[in-house]
């Protein structure tokens, strides 16, 4: 058998470990190497060769090798914390930057425990102890929940489908990952744990610079959008997917349903109050992330917006594009749209002041094919009862309305900010939910492969590291488009779409990734979705007609 690795075909033995074929490439990489893709699979380092395959090593300069590092230290953590406190839980609640924030049931987080938990790591880690995956028959898996009494990795069991349990096991500790895991401890090389409000926060690297610990940048709009989410759906008793598969199993996924849709429009109803309470404001300003539902929510808080007597006019920025020969390019040559420095600042900014003042405008709109903006006797003037409503990527950014009063203008963050999780250590990422609703739309309404999604995704995230995040904590206003039920409704188009990639793209593991999530969700019938549901900004069929 022979393995091709960097166009180097290497002879290998049956059963050899990847560690061992690729010794000196691991030893001579600049950074950490944590995993590999195995024949376009991702694969721990102990994967035994059994038969011809393409190997790539995975470092922790890569996004998804960072996606390892991270799994790990909160596998780490785990391990710490049950030495340490046996009888004590823990939940790993959402990430806050480049930090997990995490709670106990129980115990006080004082700097006793702070300083225990992290020198319990640092010697978990120093002693780069082994990290197996071992498998279970049903029966044995079944044995040893009876004698463990834990629900650590339970929704495999649960899974009818699965004829064999996996977990990772370190030193007669056990506990599974919805995602591959280092095989030693000692690939974590920076780290950090801090108290942060009633828990603690577990700190590690970018990919960018990951070999350093940035500096914390507290985003507390953020976390209290999260932390408020997270109480409600406490309260709803359905925080992780298996207590969301038991409410469809029980048939009280409707009442589900209802009550995270009636929170979406309480809030919606909220911020159109606090616009209104705020008499000078006369621009509303909407930025999020890719699929985060900037539409939908445009349409349904303009319908409160009236309630409070403003009527919403929109304006596209997308019409103020610069002439297509000013526009920016970027480091491969490439036009940039994404960035500030495509949009006629000026211009827009002129039309902006004339509007608020009472004036009139002729608004541009933007020929795509040919670059430039054209006049076609469309006018605008504000009614001292409209207000202007702007959506787009840079509507955060002071840049893009410099001209404007700060107090005449009212910005509004939103995005997907998840709170569903696989099980207490197991966190489902925001960005993977607004990948797979991004899929879904794709595919539904722009005619987009799942390979077209997953091959372009890394330029959108990249250009809302960019452009969006700096940004959010700027918002009046944070708003969780999030629905706790939504991967089960989106479940059944979004797995037969990535189920259709063959293992000859590279677009093969993120799509195994994606499904091995996803597989462990019951499915929710589309009619159960109401029709003023933000969700069906994806599956279509809604009140709101957007496509």
């Amino acid at each position: 058998m022979e393995v091709q690795y960097n166009r180097k075909k290497i002879k290998v033995d049956y059963e050899q470990k990847v560690s061992e074929v690729l010794k000196k490439e691991i030893e001579k990489n600049k950074y950490e190497v944590i995993g590999c893709i195995y024949n376009n699979e991702y694969k721990n380092l102990d994967t035994k060769i059994k038969e011809d395959a393409k190997i790539q090593l995975i470092d922790t300069s890569s996004k998804e090798g960072m996606k390892i590092y991270r799994r790990t230290l909160v596998y780490i953590m785990g391990k710490a914390l049950e030495t340490l406190y046996p009888k004590e839980k823990i939940t790993v609640e959402y990430q806050l930057g480049n930090a997990m924030f995490c709670k106990c049931d129980n115990l006080p987080i004082t700097k006793e425990f702070i300083k225990n938990l992290k020198e319990k790591m640092k010697e978990i880690i120093d002693a780069d102890l082994e990290i197996k995956k071992v498998e279970m028959t049903k029966a044995e898996a079944q044995k040893f929940y009876e004698e463990t009494n834990t629900s650590k990795g339970r929704l495999q069991y649960d899974f009818k489908e699965n004829d064999i349990i996996y977990m990772y096991y370190c030193q007669e500790y056990y506990n599974y990952c919805y995602g591959v895991l280092a095989n030693r401890t000692g690939v974590i090389q920076k780290f950090d744990v801090v108290p942060y409000e009633e828990g603690f926060l577990i700190r590690y690297p970018s990919s960018k610079k990951p070999t350093e610990l940035p500096e914390f940048k507290e985003t507390k709009k953020l976390a209290w959008a999260l932390e408020e989410f997270e109480k409600i759906h406490s309260v709803l008793d359905v925080n992780t997917v298996y207590k969301l598969n038991k409410a469809i199993a029980e048939d009280r996924i409707k009442d589900v349903i209802m009550l995270a849709e009636a929170l979406h429009e309480k809030k919606i109803a909220n911020i159109a109050d606090d616009i209104a309470n705020r008499k000078n404001v006369k621009m509303v300003l909407i930025a999020g992330p890719s699929s985060s539902g900037k539409t939908t929510f445009a349409q349904r808080l303009g319908i409160q917006l009236r309630l409070n007597g403003l009527k919403p006019v929109t304006i596209s920025v997308d019409n103020y594009f610069v002439e297509r020969q000013d526009t920016p390019r970027d480091e491969n040559g490439e036009y940039n749209f994404e960035c500030i420095e495509a949009i006629d600042l000026k211009l827009f900014n002129e039309h902006l002041v004339k509007l608020l003042n009472g004036e009139e405008i002729e608004m541009p709109e933007f020929d795509f094919h040919v670059g430039t903006k054209r006049y076609n006797g469309k006018k605008l003037k504000l009614a001292s009862d409209e207000i202007l409503v702007i959506e787009g990527i840079h509507c955060l950014n002071d840049k893009l309305t410099s001209q404007i009063a700060k107090e005449q203008k009212y910005k509004i963050y939103i995005s997907a900010l998840t709170v569903l999780n696989m099980d207490r250590y197991n966190r489902i990422s925001t960005t993977d939910t607004r990948l797979i609703r991004r899929i879904v739309r794709d595919y539904q309404f722009r005619g987009y492969s799942a390979i077209h999604t997953l091959n372009t995704w890394h330029k959108v995230t990249g250009g809302e590291e960019k452009n969006i995040f700096p940004f959010q904590e700027d918002a009046d206003k944070i708003f969780n488009t999030s629905l706790i039920y939504e991967l089960s409704a989106l479940k059944e188009i979004a797995m037969r779409l990535l189920q259709e990639i063959s293992r000859d793209y590279k677009e093969y593991a993120e799509a195994q990734r994606l499904i091995n999530m996803l597989k462990y969700f019951k499915p929710i019938p589309n009619e159960y979705v109401p029709n003023n549901s933000l969700l069906k900004e994806f599956l279509g069929g809604g009140t709101f007609d957007l496509h």
